[in-house]
């Protein structure tokens, strides 16, 4: 989970230990005063003559006696409450530290990795000069890659969606899709392999036994992150791996995908080093969007998909269901592709011979 999600839990906890300790402060005082009025009752009585005085002010006494220990128990009860908000947030201070930690030092991995790069790409143009000058003489036909024509086998789709704490909707993500796709004419074309909670081994496994075209994962993310499941039957902090880990899995294959989609937040930023590493093609979230809105989007997408449509006419239909719809985040899935394809050419269903 991100340092941004922990921080709003801990604020939350924080809010509620505070009314909780505010509300143990009302009923000391509460208490208090009854305790006060309870003796202020009896000496009354002490100093009374008159016999009916005497026995008021001594029922008086009690009752004010009885409320304070209605008010002492109330304090109590808050006071244990304020307690227990205590330790959980100072659980999620530390949950908290360890995820910017984690962010920090992905941070500084990732600067690494691109000063790396940027020296190896110095050293490359030095070197390829004269190729690059070659190659950029050649004419577009030639320069752009040419892509295998779909088989007669079915476009294969690994769906992977993972909420290891339950907010989000994957499985409601997974069933649009599903419907998505039988409705459109190419439906026959099309094997999907689902895999809610998924784990980084239904990652791997995914990847090399069903040997996907196209890879979609719905669940948490940011720039340098990806959230996937644990085995566990209870909601649990999920397994973070960081996006080079996520390209080196899928890269893990005889057979690579053609397409890679990141339905969850803030991935766009790491699209562009899965199709440089990885896929041809790859679409990601530019910034936070919210559940129903990567749900529609991903339905559109692959109802165009099965309808025949080429990858950037599916990813334009799920822009435009977005507006449609008359939402902000139209211009939030981003298609990011290699510079030798073309996603207006490149059509992943057609219908059978």
């Amino acid at each position: 989970m991100s340092a941004r999600l922990y921080q709003g839990q801990l604020d939350s906890k924080r809010k509620q230990r505070v009314d909780a300790e505010k509300k143990t402060g009302e009923f000391r005082i509460k208490e208090s005063t009854k305790r006060a009025d309870a003796a202020k009752a009896r000496l009354s009585a002490s100093r009374s003559k008159n016999q009916s005085t005497i026995q008021s002010k001594l029922r008086e006494a009690d009752r004010r006696e009885s409320e304070a220990e209605t008010a002492g128990k109330e304090a109590n009860r808050w006071q244990a409450k304020a307690s227990g908000y205590a330790k959980e947030e100072l659980n999620l201070e530390i949950k908290l530290a360890r995820a910017k930690q984690m962010e920090a030092d992905a941070v500084e991995r990732k600067r690494k990795r691109e000063q790396l790069a940027r020296e190896r790409r110095e050293i490359a143009e030095r070197t390829e000069l004269q190729s690059r000058i070659s190659h950029s003489e050649l004419t577009i036909d030639r320069a752009l890659r040419q892509l295998p024509a779909p088989k007669s086998e079915k476009l294969r789709v690994l769906i992977l969606g993972a909420s290891s704490s339950g907010d989000l909707r994957v499985g409601r993500e997974q069933k649009r899709i599903r419907a998505a796709v039988e409705s459109a004419l190419h439906r026959d074309q099309i094997d999907l392999d689902v895999r809610p909670a998924a784990t980084t081994d239904d990652l791997l496994d995914g990847i090399t036994k069903f040997r996907p075209h196209i890879v979609h994962f719905s669940g948490h993310s940011n720039d340098e992150l990806i959230v996937f499941e644990r085995e566990l039957d209870e909601p649990h902090e999920g397994a973070i791996i960081s996006a080079h880990a996520f390209a080196r899995a899928l890269s893990a294959t005889d057979d690579p995908p053609l397409l890679i989609l990141l339905n969850s937040c803030n991935s766009a930023t790491q699209i562009g080093d899965l199709v440089e590493q990885v896929a041809p093609f790859a679409i990601g979230m530019a910034n936070v969007i919210s559940d129903g809105d990567a749900i529609n989007y991903a339905a559109q997408f692959y109802a165009a998909v099965a309808n025949g449509q080429s990858i950037n006419s599916a990813h334009m239909a799920g822009q435009a269901r977005l507006e449609l719809d008359g939402l902000d985040s139209a211009d939030l899935p981003t298609l990011a592709f290699a510079p030798d394809v073309d996603p207006g050419l490149t059509v992943l269903v057609s219908p059978p011979a």
